[in-house]
């Protein structure tokens, strides 16, 4: 029997856990599961299967799709949806002015503040006058003046402020409400469009102070339309 012989003590082999790199498992590639490629193929194959129907389902409807996204409000403001729904003739296409008094309760609403100025460029209070309307295209009404600063005005109700901050008035037994354009009753005043010269009360409360009212509403002095028109910086609208 042949005696054995030993790895020299200077041999790789002689190294503790050499002889397990022979093992098949430090040269063998590790092998993926079959069932996770299984559920990826199927995760795949859903993704491709709903993306499909989205996309045949916009096709479908692309036109409704479509007009529903021109007609949200991140891409159009109120003004602009006012003027669609009104008709709104062309910037410029008018030019005219009319005295405004609101009263409510006996008190007068100054519109001489900053949240009352400039806030549409198709119909306006400016120059921080408290009562003058300008108007500056056709078929403009005077909602479109009242929701550029969050009023509302309806046959019952008076309703100023946005939602959180809300004043709102309306009729009852001991209080009316009374619109007069050239001192004649107009029931809608909020789809009324102003002529120039023309003076328009509206009056929430005692029907008793009225008279009062229209004789201050008749003093108020209305400019006549300028010849020449400047623009104002900032917000291309000639006044």
């Amino acid at each position: 029997m042949n005696d054995k012989v030993l790895p020299k003590e200077d041999s790789d082999f002689s190294l503790p856990g050499r002889m397990d790199e022979s093992n098949s498992a430090y040269f063998e590639p590790e092998i993926e599961p079959k069932s996770k490629s299984k559920a990826l193929a199927i995760f795949g194959i859903a993704f491709v299967l709903v993306a499909a129907g989205v996309f045949s389902y916009y096709f479908l409807n692309q036109s409704e799709i479509d007009s529903q996204i021109l007609d949200n409000t991140t891409f159009k403001t109120l003004e602009e949806k006012m003027v669609k729904h009104y008709g709104v003739g062309q910037f410029g296409s008018d030019h005219a002015h009319a005295a405004l008094a609101i009263f409510i309760n006996g008190d007068k609403i100054d519109f001489s503040h900053p949240q009352f100025q400039i806030q549409s460029k198709y119909i306006h209070f400016e120059n921080d006058n408290p009562y003058l309307i300008h108007k500056h295209a056709t078929d403009v009404p005077l909602d479109m003046l009242f929701a550029s600063f969050g009023l509302e005005i309806t046959p019952e109700c008076i309703v100023l402020g946005h939602e959180a901050d809300a004043r709102k008035h309306c009729i009852n037994s001991e209080k009316s409400m009374t619109f007069l354009v050239n001192g004649k009753s107009f029931s809608k005043i909020n789809l009324y469009e102003i002529r120039h010269n023309d003076r328009i009360l509206i009056s929430f409360g005692n029907s008793e102070l009225v008279s009062e009212q229209l004789e201050y509403l008749e003093g108020l002095d209305i400019h006549d339309i300028p010849k020449s028109s400047k623009i104002v910086p900032g917000k291309n609208i000639s006044i």
